[in-house]
């Protein structure tokens, strides 16, 4: 579910080589339609069942309650139900902003989520619905942050294309996270599928930073140091979402699952822009 999408098209290509792959997009299932998509699920058959689509348009979600939840939370309860018929896995994919971001270090799987925006509750309600649905040993659920790739708007890009319109860029500085990269993502999720994990892993790259380093470090490694980032306060920025002031991820569950560190998101960062400029 989701195939087309920024992370969904990156499962498709990595996962490809290893597993017989059936990608459905927007166009081909309504995941809101309960009906329709139980229905895909039975007639597909598949073993395991990868959800990647949602409405994460942050600031969206607060003017459009209504479509977050059917999206976010209906949507992720449909694929469940449709995989309790027929016995299969399902592995969704989800995100640190359940959390509120005042624990100031690390999240781990146990911490209690608290969200403060829209999406964020949307996304935690699919996570609730999964978990009534299926049993323990029938669902992962990756919790990542941050996303950049290469098929779908992101905040690398968004720096790269501003870099050759302005002279000057405000960025928030007071928002901390890790930045992942939707091929690094796609690596981790085969390990976990490999290693049968259940349950919830968190994934993304290691360290952390926030959006005024992470623009600063994406205008280095692209050779635009000109340019000039102002560092800003969330509340200067005028997003009508709340954001967690800290929503960094613990990945020791998936380091101590399948043995593997995700690299540094600088390096990951750097490896993206050579590849949208080749």
């Amino acid at each position: 579910m989701g195939a087309n999408g920024m992370l969904g098209s990156d499962l498709v290509k990595h996962l490809g080589g290893s597993y017989e792959i059936v990608g459905t997009g927007k166009k081909d299932l309504d995941i809101t339609d309960k009906k329709a998509t139980i229905e895909t699920i039975n007639s597909l058959s598949p073993s395991i069942v990868i959800n990647s689509a949602a409405y994460t348009d942050v600031d969206g979600c607060e003017s459009d309650r209504e479509r977050a939840f059917m999206v976010n939370r209906n949507g992720a309860g449909n694929i469940a139900m449709g995989c309790r018929e027929i016995n299969a896995k399902l592995i969704h994919i989800s995100t640190d902003y359940i959390f509120d971001g005042k624990k100031n270090k690390p999240y781990v799987e146990d911490d209690e989520p608290c969200p403060l925006n829209i999406y964020g509750l949307s996304k935690l309600e699919g996570e609730k619905e999964i978990r009534k649905v299926l049993p323990l040993n029938g669902y992962l659920i990756v919790r990542t942050s941050w996303l950049f790739g290469k098929n779908g708007e992101n905040f690398v890009s968004t720096i790269l294309k501003l870099s050759g319109e302005k002279d000057e860029l405000k960025v928030v500085n007071d928002q901390v996270g890790s930045p992942t990269y939707t091929v690094d993502l796609s690596e981790a999720i085969e390990r976990l599928m490999n290693n049968n994990a259940t349950g919830i892993v968190n994934v993304t790259n290691s360290g952390e930073c926030s959006w005024y380093n992470y623009a600063v470090e994406i205008l280095r490694l692209s050779g635009n140091e000109r340019i000039r980032v102002l560092p800003i306060k969330t509340e200067e920025s005028r997003r009508s979402a709340p954001r967690p002031a800290y929503s960094v991820l613990n990945n020791g569950r998936y380091r101590l699952i399948t043995g593997h560190s995700i690299r540094h998101w600088g390096d990951a960062v750097k490896e993206y822009i050579k590849t949208i400029n080749n």
